[in-house]
């Protein structure tokens, strides 16, 4: 049969038998087959890529949801944390007004405790001098009544009276 086919085509035998025809029948043939298996290479390949992407563009969703509830989280710990910063800040300030409002008071209070110590002192003192002046008038009275009653009377008789009543002078005097 081949010899049959060489010797057709060696007396000019048609369309069929020119191999160049077949060789561009063969090679479209492999252009075809080839073609399918990259076209089905390239699917899976796109079709691997496509996947690949969704999964990151999910797992970044989902890194973008937790990161917003984070931010969330945040922001109320930082809302908190300033109200209980103006809380410490206030009871802060009330104590230092109570602190001084207390020292004010101590203050005033060991002013007026130490005035009445002076007061008393003053008082003590001045007890002390009219004590000391009274005694010393008593004791200027009684010598002046021992000279002038020594002057004066001169008996016997007067004389003991007169020593008697200056003896009782200082218990009626004190």
């Amino acid at each position: 049969m081949i010899s049959t086919a060489w010797a057709a085509d060696a007396h000019g035998g048609g369309f069929f038998s020119d191999p160049n025809l077949w060789v561009a029948v063969a090679f479209i043939i492999f252009l075809v087959l080839t073609g399918k298996m990259m076209i089905k290479g390239i699917t899976k390949m796109l079709d691997d890529r496509t996947a690949l992407i969704r999964r990151t563009l999910s797992e970044a969703e989902k890194l973008r949801a937790e990161a917003q509830k984070a931010r969330d989280e945040a922001q109320k710990n930082l809302a908190e944390s300033a109200t209980l910063a103006e809380g410490i800040v206030a009871q802060a300030k009330a104590e230092a007004e109570r602190l001084t409002q207390h020292a004010a008071e101590e203050r005033e209070a060991l002013i007026a405790r130490r005035e009445q110590q002076a007061r008393d002192r003053i008082a003590q003192a001045e007890a002390q001098a009219t004590r000391e002046v009274r005694n010393l008038a008593v004791d200027v009275a009684l010598t002046a009544t021992r000279t002038l009653l020594r002057e004066q009377v001169g008996s016997a008789k007067g004389t003991a009276l007169i020593e008697e009543a200056i003896a009782d002078l200082p218990r009626r005097l004190h």
